[in-house]
Protein backbone atom coordinates (compact mmCIF):
# COMPACT_ATOMS: atom_id res chain seq x y z
CA UNK A 1 0.00 0.00 0.00
CA UNK A 2 1.13 3.87 -0.62
CA UNK A 3 2.42 3.90 3.11
CA UNK A 4 4.59 0.71 2.60
CA UNK A 5 7.84 2.64 2.09
CA UNK A 6 10.32 0.02 4.63
CA UNK A 7 13.09 -0.27 5.38
CA UNK A 8 12.28 4.09 5.65
CA UNK A 9 10.82 5.60 8.39
CA UNK A 10 8.30 8.27 7.93
CA UNK A 11 8.50 10.55 11.07
CA UNK A 12 5.46 12.74 11.68
CA UNK A 13 5.84 13.92 15.13
CA UNK A 14 6.24 17.64 15.01
CA UNK A 15 9.15 19.79 15.69
CA UNK A 16 9.55 23.64 15.41
CA UNK A 17 12.63 23.33 13.06
CA UNK A 18 15.15 25.66 11.27
CA UNK A 19 14.90 24.55 7.39
CA UNK A 20 19.06 23.80 6.65
CA UNK A 21 20.22 24.34 2.67
CA UNK A 22 19.18 20.69 1.55
CA UNK A 23 15.78 20.54 2.98
CA UNK A 24 13.12 19.65 0.94
CA UNK A 25 10.54 21.98 0.40
CA UNK A 26 6.70 21.48 -0.71
CA UNK A 27 5.04 24.18 -2.39
CA UNK A 28 1.39 24.12 -3.65
CA UNK A 29 -0.46 26.41 -5.98
CA UNK A 30 -4.25 25.38 -5.88
CA UNK A 31 -4.48 21.54 -6.05
CA UNK A 32 -0.59 21.32 -8.11
CA UNK A 33 2.37 20.58 -6.50
CA UNK A 34 5.90 21.85 -7.75
CA UNK A 35 8.16 18.74 -8.91
CA UNK A 36 10.37 17.42 -11.37
CA UNK A 37 9.57 13.81 -12.47
CA UNK A 38 12.01 11.94 -13.10
CA UNK A 39 11.91 9.60 -16.34
CA UNK A 40 15.11 7.64 -15.79
CA UNK A 41 15.17 6.99 -12.19
CA UNK A 42 11.67 7.06 -11.94
CA UNK A 43 11.00 9.33 -9.18
CA UNK A 44 9.47 12.92 -8.11
CA UNK A 45 12.05 15.41 -7.16
CA UNK A 46 11.31 18.53 -4.77
CA UNK A 47 13.38 21.73 -4.43
CA UNK A 48 16.00 22.00 -1.77
CA UNK A 49 15.41 25.04 0.22
CA UNK A 50 18.94 26.32 -1.11
CA UNK A 51 16.87 26.59 -4.49
CA UNK A 52 13.56 28.29 -3.20
CA UNK A 53 15.44 31.32 -1.48
CA UNK A 54 12.83 31.18 0.55
CA UNK A 55 13.13 30.62 4.62
CA UNK A 56 9.03 31.28 5.80
CA UNK A 57 8.91 27.35 5.66
CA UNK A 58 6.72 25.06 7.90
CA UNK A 59 8.64 21.49 8.73
CA UNK A 60 6.32 18.50 8.06
CA UNK A 61 7.68 15.79 8.40
CA UNK A 62 11.09 13.82 7.84
CA UNK A 63 11.86 10.24 6.33
CA UNK A 64 14.93 8.59 7.58
CA UNK A 65 16.96 12.00 7.22
CA UNK A 66 15.74 13.36 4.76
CA UNK A 67 13.39 16.81 6.07
CA UNK A 68 10.52 18.30 4.41
CA UNK A 69 8.86 21.69 4.62
CA UNK A 70 6.15 23.89 3.51
CA UNK A 71 6.36 26.65 1.21
CA UNK A 72 3.82 29.09 2.65
CA UNK A 73 3.49 31.42 -0.37
CA UNK A 74 3.64 29.73 -4.08
CA UNK A 75 7.09 29.47 -5.47
CA UNK A 76 7.62 30.31 -8.92
CA UNK A 77 8.21 27.53 -11.65
CA UNK A 78 11.43 27.46 -14.54
CA UNK A 79 12.98 25.22 -16.98
CA UNK A 80 13.77 22.23 -14.19
CA UNK A 81 10.39 22.54 -11.96
CA UNK A 82 7.18 22.98 -12.43
CA UNK A 83 3.65 22.40 -11.38
CA UNK A 84 1.93 19.37 -12.02
CA UNK A 85 -1.60 17.84 -10.68
CA UNK A 86 -1.30 16.44 -7.23
CA UNK A 87 -4.40 13.88 -8.25
CA UNK A 88 -2.09 12.93 -11.43
CA UNK A 89 0.95 11.89 -9.78
CA UNK A 90 -0.70 8.11 -9.36
CA UNK A 91 -0.58 7.87 -12.91
CA UNK A 92 3.31 8.05 -12.95
CA UNK A 93 5.60 4.84 -13.15
CA UNK A 94 7.52 5.46 -10.31
CA UNK A 95 10.27 3.50 -8.44
CA UNK A 96 8.80 2.76 -5.36
CA UNK A 97 6.28 4.02 -2.63
CA UNK A 98 8.45 7.11 -0.86
CA UNK A 99 7.63 9.88 -3.52
CA UNK A 100 3.76 9.29 -3.73
CA UNK A 101 3.27 8.62 0.25
CA UNK A 102 5.19 11.97 0.94
CA UNK A 103 3.42 14.18 -1.71
CA UNK A 104 0.09 12.83 -0.38
CA UNK A 105 0.90 13.32 3.09
CA UNK A 106 2.08 17.04 2.68
CA UNK A 107 -0.61 17.60 0.57
CA UNK A 108 -2.91 16.52 3.28
CA UNK A 109 -0.81 19.17 5.78
CA UNK A 110 -1.15 21.82 3.44
CA UNK A 111 -4.60 21.73 3.23
CA UNK A 112 -5.36 21.94 6.61
CA UNK A 113 -2.86 24.39 7.04
CA UNK A 114 -4.95 26.65 3.95
CA UNK A 115 -8.05 26.05 5.76
CA UNK A 116 -7.35 26.94 9.51
CA UNK A 117 -5.89 30.51 8.81
CA UNK A 118 -8.47 32.33 10.61
CA UNK A 119 -10.15 30.68 13.99
CA UNK A 120 -13.07 29.53 13.46
CA UNK A 121 -14.81 30.69 17.11
CA UNK A 122 -13.72 34.18 16.75
CA UNK A 123 -12.30 35.07 13.44
CA UNK A 124 -8.77 36.24 14.08
CA UNK A 125 -5.73 34.84 12.37
CA UNK A 126 -4.16 32.03 13.39
CA UNK A 127 -0.61 31.30 14.67
CA UNK A 128 1.74 28.04 14.31
CA UNK A 129 2.00 26.87 18.15
CA UNK A 130 5.40 26.14 19.08
CA UNK A 131 5.15 22.33 20.53
CA UNK A 132 2.67 20.20 18.52
CA UNK A 133 1.15 20.61 15.30
CA UNK A 134 -1.98 22.79 15.79
CA UNK A 135 -3.26 25.91 14.99
CA UNK A 136 -3.49 28.39 18.07
CA UNK A 137 -5.71 31.49 18.25
CA UNK A 138 -3.86 34.23 20.49
CA UNK A 139 -7.52 35.79 20.85
CA UNK A 140 -9.58 33.11 22.32
CA UNK A 141 -7.17 30.32 22.27
CA UNK A 142 -8.81 28.04 20.21
CA UNK A 143 -6.40 25.59 18.99
CA UNK A 144 -7.58 23.49 16.00
CA UNK A 145 -5.69 20.02 15.32
CA UNK A 146 -5.15 18.61 11.65
CA UNK A 147 -8.70 17.38 10.38
CA UNK A 148 -8.51 13.07 9.77
CA UNK A 149 -11.59 11.72 7.99
CA UNK A 150 -12.57 7.83 9.44
CA UNK A 151 -14.09 6.50 6.02
CA UNK A 152 -14.45 2.31 5.82
CA UNK A 153 -13.40 -0.05 3.13
CA UNK A 154 -15.54 -3.15 2.84
CA UNK A 155 -15.05 -6.47 1.06
CA UNK A 156 -18.77 -7.84 1.20
CA UNK A 157 -18.65 -11.52 0.56
CA UNK A 158 -20.42 -14.23 -0.36
CA UNK A 159 -18.60 -17.52 -0.51
CA UNK A 160 -16.27 -17.49 -3.33
CA UNK A 161 -17.98 -13.97 -5.07
CA UNK A 162 -17.35 -10.27 -3.51
CA UNK A 163 -19.23 -7.14 -4.53
CA UNK A 164 -17.22 -4.98 -6.66
CA UNK A 165 -17.88 -1.51 -7.28
CA UNK A 166 -17.78 1.54 -9.50
CA UNK A 167 -17.98 4.73 -8.66
CA UNK A 168 -20.43 7.00 -10.26
CA UNK A 169 -17.90 9.97 -10.46
CA UNK A 170 -13.82 10.31 -10.72
CA UNK A 171 -12.12 7.09 -10.09
CA UNK A 172 -12.88 4.53 -13.07
CA UNK A 173 -11.09 1.56 -11.97
CA UNK A 174 -13.16 -1.68 -9.49
CA UNK A 175 -13.33 -0.67 -5.62
CA UNK A 176 -15.19 -1.89 -2.58
CA UNK A 177 -18.19 -0.34 -1.00
CA UNK A 178 -16.72 2.42 0.87
CA UNK A 179 -18.08 5.00 2.93
CA UNK A 180 -17.59 7.95 5.83
CA UNK A 181 -18.14 7.01 9.80
CA UNK A 182 -20.78 9.63 11.01
CA UNK A 183 -20.62 11.35 14.50
CA UNK A 184 -22.16 9.09 17.23
CA UNK A 185 -21.16 5.78 15.12
CA UNK A 186 -18.87 3.16 15.31
CA UNK A 187 -16.74 1.42 12.57
CA UNK A 188 -18.72 -1.81 12.68
CA UNK A 189 -22.05 0.12 12.10
CA UNK A 190 -20.67 2.34 9.33
CA UNK A 191 -19.92 -0.97 7.47
CA UNK A 192 -23.65 -2.03 8.12
CA UNK A 193 -25.08 1.54 6.63
CA UNK A 194 -22.74 2.08 3.84
CA UNK A 195 -23.32 -1.44 2.73
CA UNK A 196 -26.84 -1.10 3.27
CA UNK A 197 -26.97 2.30 1.51
CA UNK A 198 -25.00 1.59 -1.30
CA UNK A 199 -25.92 -2.59 -2.20
CA UNK A 200 -29.27 -2.79 0.00
CA UNK A 201 -27.94 -5.76 1.49
CA UNK A 202 -27.21 -6.97 5.05
CA UNK A 203 -24.17 -8.08 6.19
CA UNK A 204 -22.90 -10.22 9.25
CA UNK A 205 -19.71 -11.76 10.76
CA UNK A 206 -17.76 -8.31 10.58
CA UNK A 207 -14.22 -8.76 10.38
CA UNK A 208 -11.72 -5.80 10.63
CA UNK A 209 -8.30 -6.53 8.14
CA UNK A 210 -6.03 -3.20 8.15
CA UNK A 211 -6.11 0.77 7.88
CA UNK A 212 -4.74 3.21 5.97
CA UNK A 213 -3.68 6.68 5.94
CA UNK A 214 -5.01 8.52 2.30
CA UNK A 215 -3.39 12.03 2.86
CA UNK A 216 -5.63 12.94 -0.35
CA UNK A 217 -8.84 13.08 0.62
CA UNK A 218 -7.47 13.24 4.43
CA UNK A 219 -8.45 9.77 5.32
CA UNK A 220 -8.05 7.65 7.98
CA UNK A 221 -9.33 4.36 5.89
CA UNK A 222 -10.43 0.58 7.79
CA UNK A 223 -10.61 -2.01 5.76
CA UNK A 224 -12.95 -4.53 6.92
CA UNK A 225 -14.40 -7.98 5.35
CA UNK A 226 -17.97 -9.48 6.01
CA UNK A 227 -20.16 -11.80 4.51
CA UNK A 228 -24.20 -11.09 2.96
CA UNK A 229 -26.79 -11.94 5.44
CA UNK A 230 -29.58 -13.25 3.72
CA UNK A 231 -30.84 -12.64 -0.03
CA UNK A 232 -27.68 -11.48 -1.82
CA UNK A 233 -29.56 -9.65 -4.80
CA UNK A 234 -28.05 -6.26 -4.90
CA UNK A 235 -30.12 -2.98 -4.70
CA UNK A 236 -27.83 -0.40 -6.61
CA UNK A 237 -27.75 3.37 -5.16
CA UNK A 238 -27.25 4.93 -8.50
CA UNK A 239 -26.31 8.05 -6.88
CA UNK A 240 -23.24 6.96 -5.58
CA UNK A 241 -22.15 3.94 -7.87
CA UNK A 242 -22.47 2.91 -11.61
CA UNK A 243 -22.09 -0.56 -11.26
CA UNK A 244 -22.06 -3.06 -8.38
CA UNK A 245 -21.71 -7.07 -9.13
CA UNK A 246 -21.09 -10.05 -7.28
CA UNK A 247 -17.88 -11.08 -9.17
CA UNK A 248 -15.88 -14.27 -8.54
CA UNK A 249 -12.46 -14.95 -7.46
CA UNK A 250 -11.11 -15.59 -10.53
CA UNK A 251 -12.66 -13.31 -12.48
CA UNK A 252 -11.32 -9.88 -10.18
CA UNK A 253 -9.99 -7.14 -11.91
CA UNK A 254 -7.21 -5.55 -9.59
CA UNK A 255 -6.57 -1.68 -9.89
CA UNK A 256 -3.43 -0.74 -11.96
CA UNK A 257 -1.45 0.42 -8.76
CA UNK A 258 -0.70 -1.52 -5.71
CA UNK A 259 -1.08 2.06 -3.45
CA UNK A 260 -4.53 1.40 -2.06
CA UNK A 261 -5.92 -0.40 1.00
CA UNK A 262 -9.17 -1.60 -1.44
CA UNK A 263 -6.80 -3.02 -4.48
CA UNK A 264 -5.13 -5.61 -1.68
CA UNK A 265 -8.35 -6.21 0.01
CA UNK A 266 -9.33 -7.12 -3.53
CA UNK A 267 -6.09 -9.30 -4.16
CA UNK A 268 -5.81 -11.19 -1.08
CA UNK A 269 -10.08 -12.35 -1.74
CA UNK A 270 -8.74 -13.15 -5.19
CA UNK A 271 -5.46 -15.40 -4.24
CA UNK A 272 -7.87 -16.41 -1.08
CA UNK A 273 -5.15 -15.18 1.10
CA UNK A 274 -7.72 -14.64 3.75
CA UNK A 275 -5.70 -16.21 6.79
CA UNK A 276 -6.29 -13.17 9.39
Amino acid sequence: MIQDIQPLHFRNTYRHLRPRKNDRVFCFRKDDVLCHYDEEEKDLCLPKVSQTGSEDLIYLFSIDTVRFFLSKDPLDQDDFFSYFPVRGLSGLLLKDNVSIFSFYSAYHLWKWYSRNQFCGSCGKPMEHDKKERAMRCPHCGNLVYPRINPAVIVGVTDGDRIILTRYRKGFGHNALVAGFTEFGETLEETVQREVMEEVGLKVKNIRYYRSQPWGIAADILAGFYCEVDGDSTITLDTNELKYAEWVKREDIILQPKNYSLTNEMMRRFKENDMDF
